[in-house]
C-alpha cells in the first residue's frame, strides 16, 4: 500500500501502540479517486509479539481503542462461525436489524434446549442427534425419556414363535 504521511499524533506509552498516524493513499488508482485522509494505527500485542497495522476512517477515539476494537474483531468472526455451525441458520428469513436478531435468538434458545435436554436425560446423542430424534418423532405421543434413551431389541412377537417352518 502506498502511503504518505500527513501527521504523526503522539502515542502513550506501555500501551501497545507503537504509531498513530493520519495518511493518504497515494496510489494513482487512490489519487483518481479522491480518497480522504485515513488513519493508521500501528499496535504490537504485548502477549504474542505481533505486529497489527489498522486502517480506519474513526479519528475521534484513542488509538488503544481502535486497536482493541480491531483486535477483538476475532472473536466476533469466531462467535458468528459458532452460530454457522450450531444452530443450523442457513439464510436469513428477514433483512432488518430486528429480524435478523430474533431469528438467531430464537435459534439459540433451540439450541439451548436442546443442550438442557442432553444434560437431564444423561444421553450419549450430541445435541444435533437430539434435535433430528425430536424433529423425527415430532407428532407422537412418547416420553422424551423414550425417546433419548437407547432401547434394547424389542421382545419377538408371540406369533412369531409359533411360525410354521418349512
Amino acid at each position: 500500500m502506498k502511503f504518505d504521511v500527513i501527521k504523526d499524533f503522539p502515542v502513550k506509552e506501555n500501551t501497545g501502540v507503537v504509531s498513530d498516524q493520519l495518511i493518504s493513499l497515494s496510489s494513482a488508482s487512490a489519487l483518481k479517486a479522491g480518497l480522504k485522509p485515513i488513519r493508521r494505527v500501528v499496535y504490537i500485542d504485548a502477549d504474542t509479539g505481533k505486529r497489527y497495522v489498522f486502517i480506519t476512517n474513526q479519528m475521534r477515539w484513542s488509538a488503544r481503542t481502535v486497536a482493541d476494537i480491531y483486535k477483538s474483531r476475532w472473536e466476533v468472526e469466531l462467535f458468528f462461525k459458532w452460530i454457522k455451525q450450531n444452530l443450523k441458520i442457513k439464510s436469513v428469513l428477514g433483512h432488518t436489524i430486528n429480524a435478523v436478531a430474533t431469528q438467531i435468538f430464537v435459534a439459540l434458545c433451540v439450541y439451548l434446549l436442546m443442550a438442557y435436554l442432553k444434560f437431564i436425560s444423561q444421553s450419549g446423542f450430541s445435541i444435533q442427534a437430539i434435535l433430528r430424534v425430536l424433529q423425527m418423532n415430532m407428532f407422537l405421543r412418547r416420553p422424551i425419556e423414550q425417546l433419548l434413551h437407547k432401547r434394547k431389541a424389542d421382545p419377538p412377537s408371540p406369533q412369531a414363535a409359533f411360525s410354521l417352518r418349512f
